[in-house]
């Protein structure tokens, strides 16, 4: 599981040193997609595969789970870390989430976000009320 933020810097070549506390379990290899919110999504390479087979069985006449596969599948790049621990970002996955050097990796339990630093702090402003109001139904099983 992955907890915690932490900001390493993006290189010039593009590469990313990931947080040691997580290099174990990407070691065998990891999936680097296009996440939501504009922000890259970093899944172990076996849960990214379990993820893709859920969404692959969605119904393709449905417009939604069409560009949800459309974008997960088309979007994912296959890396394994090298022996500092870095991983190279495409320049697409780049622009995507307008990375430049500042970067922040965030835990998000079962995979990581890479964001942009300074999209993230505004992401965290602009969520900061949503998330200490939240009580909404889909969270019933939390609270």
């Amino acid at each position: 599981m992955f907890f915690g933020t932490f900001t390493p810097k993006l290189d010039d070549k593009g590469r990313l040193t990931l947080p040691a506390k997580f290099r174990d379990a990407l070691a065998g290899g990891l999936m680097v997609t296009k996440g939501q919110d504009r922000c890259l999504a970093v899944y172990p390479r076996e849960e990214f595969l379990e993820l893709a087979r859920r969404a692959s069985a969605a119904s393709r006449t449905n417009p939604n789970a069409r560009a949800f596969v459309r974008a997960l599948a088309a979007g994912a790049d296959e890396q394994r870390p090298d022996g500092q621990g870095r991983i190279t970002l495409t320049a697409d996955h780049r622009r995507y989430a307008e990375l430049d050097k500042e970067c922040v990796v965030v835990g998000s339990v079962d995979f990581l976000e890479i964001w942009d630093a300074q999209s993230w702090n505004e992401y965290i402003e602009e969520n900061e009320e949503a998330y200490s109001q939240a009580r909404d139904d889909s969270l019933d099983t939390i609270f």
